[in-house]
């Protein structure tokens, strides 16, 4: 049975605060992105509680920071991509029908 200790219920909180900014911050795309990568590094912080808990397998954790890192440069290159064409990182204001 998993016991809940301090370090995991912080990433927990980390997790969820990142999801309720993914939801809550619709407006920009900057702002959606750095709630995803909050997201990742509270996901990051919990799978590496668990596995140094579980045993020695660290090759999967840091397989899964250079996907979040791959991610990351993906969603900053569109952002980049986006003020190019449009001019803002707002959604309001763009057009479907243009893009």
């Amino acid at each position: 049975m998993m016991s809940f200790s301090f370090p995991l219920c912080c990433s927990l909180l980390v997790v969820f605060c990142g999801f309720w900014g993914f939801i809550s911050s619709y407006k920009h795309l900057l702002n959606t992105l750095l709630s995803l990568e909050f997201l990742m590094l509270g996901i990051f912080w919990m799978l590496s509680l668990q596995s140094t808990n579980v045993g020695s397998e660290v090759y999967f954790s840091l397989f899964f920071l250079t996907l979040a890192a791959c991610e990351g440069a993906l969603g900053l290159s569109l952002l980049v991509l986006i003020v190019r064409s449009h001019g803002n990182d707002q959604f309001m204001k763009m057009n479907l029908l243009e893009c």
